[in-house]
């Protein structure tokens, strides 16, 4: 009888033990504080809205992309040796005009990326949303272009082929394109800026969210809400 009291002692002692251990495992575990597909899909929904109103507006200014050496247009391969060309001849200034206007081209047509962008970021799913919270470090912004990148060309492309002309770009090149096309012996040129600084835009665009998105992944105190801080802990402790 002393045995069996014994031992029944015994394994209540580790019945104890073992709950106790097991309250301790629970506390370390990170909390999820109830978060569900609902709040985790507005917690990604407000990392790309604050992307976008951070980095896109950027790109709206008047040298958005002049200014920023990531995303800065360059001159198509064609034009390279234009630029070049121009420059050994001592028109430098001509040739900076250009460049510039190219960009300036590009920024005004990012004003059209908001609604497209805003409209993709509110239909997206609870699927999408938990695809892109776990996927790799620039998985929203793939998503924000496999959802936008269509419809953001055929908007940006009218915008930039106004803007050439507002910002009298086209005037300048077709000055520039002349001036090379004189030149005896030179390869004859003629790009197409409208469709180039299109999807030099869209690129830069894409570019400057990703940027957005991986502070947000990598840095909790880029977090400026709580919902962003819970559902991006959920990333952290995966």
């Amino acid at each position: 009888m002393n045995k069996i009291k014994f031992l029944f002692i015994i394994l209540i002692s580790l019945q104890l033990a073992s709950c106790a251990e097991l309250q301790q495992v629970m506390e370390q575990l990170p909390q999820q504080d109830g978060l569900g597909n609902e709040q985790i899909a507005a917690g990604l929904k407000e990392a790309l809205k604050k992307g976008i109103d951070k980095e896109v507006t950027k790109l709206m200014a008047t040298d958005g992309f002049y200014k920023d050496q990531m995303v800065k247009i360059l001159l198509p391969e064609e034009l390279q040796k234009v630029d070049k060309t121009l420059r050994d001849m001592g028109l430098e200034q001509l040739a900076d005009e250009g460049l510039k206007l190219l960009n300036r081209a590009a920024s005004d047509a990012v004003k059209e990326a908001k609604p497209v962008f805003v409209d993709a970021i509110t239909s997206m799913t609870f699927e999408d949303a938990k695809n892109i919270l776990f996927g790799n470090r620039t998985a929203a912004t793939e998503y924000l272009k496999q959802k936008t990148e269509n419809r953001l060309y055929q908007k940006f492309k009218p915008q930039v082929q106004n803007s050439l002309h507002k910002v009298n770009a086209d005037k300048v090149w077709s000055n520039i394109i002349t001036t090379y096309n004189q030149i005896p012996f030179v390869q004859k040129v003629n790009p197409d800026l409208t469709d180039y600084v299109t999807r030099k835009a869209l690129e830069g665009v894409f570019k400057k969210v990703a940027v957005e998105e991986q502070k947000i992944r990598t840095d909790i105190n880029e977090r400026t809400s709580d919902l962003l801080k819970k559902v991006f802990a959920l990333q952290d402790n995966r």
